[in-house]
């Protein structure tokens, strides 16, 4: 091979994790299969997501490039600026479909809440790295206020889907800083007891969320109507299922946001069983690779980083497939590296990005 096309491929290659960026691959190509019968054979759309895989593995690559030291540095500022942007959406942004959750920025609209998803673990990891040799109680109180402001701003939005997946992400660097096990169960004996309270200040459409989770067939053609279409279509897969683009609860529109937030009730349909426990061994390998490269993390702030990234790619695919299944409630969740859409993909992947990172510039740091 020429020196220089060596070199060139040396230069995209550097930092990339073999493992973990083949297990994204496949279940990217996994999702543009899916994509492609769940949207009836539209090859727009099909390539619209071709695109925004391209763009999210450039995203990708660049993260994994930076070294964690960088990233330590950039966390404050970060989260200062996704915090500054949320209380702007509060303040002066759109309110599309009855939540606010948009800002315009003059050509485009973003939506800050998904800034947090990145800003908010790295800031909790920062502040555990600053006082790793003095961790008291007074730091995890601390923790938690830095996790509960941006909580409470995306929940009024209201978006509870985000809200609580940036929760679990701070909350797993909370828990893996060393958090006792007496308050965590304390805390938990708390959050039980304070339920009634919970279920006073949700909305209307949040309780009817729960209440259809205990009992999809009380409205049928309402609220239940996902729950119990999305089970019928897991059901139908049978062992080898129906066949690619031969689902019938699909492709005669029984199944709803079948490209997005129900596009493993399609998988299932037409993949089966046997599918589904290859698809699953791919989220597997991601998350093993993940909890491999945590667990040889050099630094603190990296290993608290790279557990809570891989333990929300683990809460997004459980919270997908859970709520497909009737067994959570249907929360606007994408199912990870497979459902169709541009922001959550590129988030996902600048996360796994961090990962290789981490991965790759352990032997800089010096011990």
């Amino acid at each position: 091979m020429h020196p220089g096309i060596r070199r060139i491929g040396r230069f995209f290659t550097a930092h990339l994790d073999s493992p973990l960026l083949g297990a994204t691959l496949l279940l990217m190509l996994a999702g543009l299969v899916v994509l492609y019968s769940a949207s009836n054979a539209n090859l727009g759309r099909t390539s619209g997501q071709l695109m925004n895989m391209l763009v999210a593995l450039g995203i990708m690559w660049v993260f994994a490039q930076i070294p964690p030291h960088y990233l330590l540095r950039l966390s404050v500022p970060v989260y200062v600026v996704g915090l500054l942007l949320l209380v702007a959406v509060a303040l002066f942004g759109e309110v599309v479909n009855g939540a606010r959750r948009w800002l315009h920025m003059g050509v485009t609209r973003i939506q800050p809440s998904e800034i947090m998803k990145i800003a908010a673990p790295l800031m909790l990891a920062w502040y555990f790295d600053r006082y790793e040799a003095t961790l008291k109680l007074k730091n995890y109180v601390v923790g938690a206020v830095l996790l509960l402001v941006p909580v409470a701003l995306i929940a009024r939005q209201p978006d509870l889907g985000t809200a609580v997946l940036i929760f679990a992400s701070g909350c797993y660097v909370i828990f893996l800083a060393g958090l006792s096990w007496k308050v965590i169960i304390g805390l938990a004996i708390a959050g039980g007891a304070s339920l009634p309270l919970v279920w006073s200040v949700l909305h209307d459409y949040q309780r009817q969320r729960v209440l259809t989770l205990l009992d999809p067939s009380q409205d049928p053609l309402g609220a239940g109507y996902h729950t119990i279409q999305s089970t019928i279509a897991l059901g139908s897969g049978g062992l080898a299922g129906k066949g690619w683009l031969s689902g019938s609860q699909t492709h005669l529109d029984f199944i709803p946001e079948r490209t997005t937030d129900f596009i493993f009730a399609v998988y299932s349909e037409e993949f089966g069983l046997i599918g589904n426990g290859v698809l699953l061994i791919l989220f597997l390998l991601v998350i093993a690779r993940g909890a491999a490269i945590t667990a040889n993390a050099p630094t603190l702030f990296a290993r608290l980083l790279g557990g809570s990234i891989t333990l929300t790619f683990f809460t997004y695919a459980f919270v997908n497939m859970g709520m497909v299944a009737g067994i959570l409630p249907v929360v606007g969740v994408p199912l990870p590296l497979v459902s169709y859409g541009g922001t959550a993909l590129v988030t996902i992947c600048l996360g796994l990005g961090i990962l290789m990172s981490i991965h790759t510039h352990k032997k800089l740091v010096q011990t």
